[in-house]
């Protein structure tokens, strides 16, 4: 079951409108300071995100549902520390970057500004480091992940807590559904970033899920959990957007 609706506007991944907004980084080189994070992720590396990510402005982060979303940058307006012909970066939303009300300069994360928080392998792929913030221009653009989606298994015998990552296609989730060998399709609660709860007994059964992305796509992932699996487990879904 899939369907691709055309669909327009500044979130939409089919508008090809370039909007205004600002990048800053956060951390150094090596990018260990964007591990983890507001979404969900645990590694970036070893979940196949590596360092081309961003943390997203309020404006942007949806409270946590624009979490996966694929996003294109280039720096402009700016000759003096945008690199000539650097053209653009691609990067996948995977934290947040909270706002301060507490200070009258520094307040880019703030509402209602669009604003992202790259990694530094990023950031300098644009401008010069030393630059601190940089006015870019951004749009939607489909992710393109290798291998199915992921469903990492949390929470207790009488709760499941799934984390969903290395989602292809609009890459952010707005539905999911759960499936036991026992149950009817169960629907599953956005907990926060890319987790998704459901508060049911489910131990001892294969699961399936249900996954709508942003765009109104829904994919059938049917058994990918066997019967004996375990909290802290991780199964490949083996299908993608």
């Amino acid at each position: 079951m899939a369907y691709r609706p055309f669909a327009i506007g500044p979130n939409a991944f089919v508008d090809k409108t370039w909007y205004d907004a600002h990048a800053t980084f956060y951390g150094d080189m090596t990018g260990q300071e964007t591990m983890q994070g507001a979404c969900g992720y645990g590694n970036l590396f070893d979940q196949g995100y590596g360092l081309e990510t961003a943390a997203l402005s309020t404006a942007l982060f949806n409270e946590g549902l624009a979490c996966g979303a694929c996003f294109e940058l280039m720096c402009v307006n700016d000759p003096e520390w945008c690199i000539p012909n650097a053209g653009v970066i691609r990067i996948t939303a995977t934290n947040f970057c909270p706002p301060n009300y507490t200070k009258t300069t520094d307040i880019w994360c703030n509402p209602p500004q669009k604003h992202f928080d790259l990694s530094m392998p990023m950031f300098v792929k644009l401008a010069n480091y030393k630059a601190g913030i940089i006015p870019v221009k951004y749009r939607r653009i489909l992710c393109h992940k290798n291998g199915g989606v992921h469903f990492q298994l949390n929470g207790n015998p009488y709760w499941l807590l799934v984390l969903l990552y290395n989602v292809g296609g609009a890459g952010d989730i707005i539905d999911v559904k759960v499936k036991g060998s026992q149950t009817g399709w169960l629907q599953m609660n956005h907990n926060w970033g890319v987790n998704w709860l459901v508060s049911t007994v489910l131990t001892g059964q294969s699961l399936s899920f249900q996954v709508t992305t942003s765009d109104h796509v829904t994919l059938l992932f049917n058994n990918v959990v066997p019967t004996n699996w375990q909290f802290g487990q991780t199964y490949d879904g083996k299908l993608n957007f």
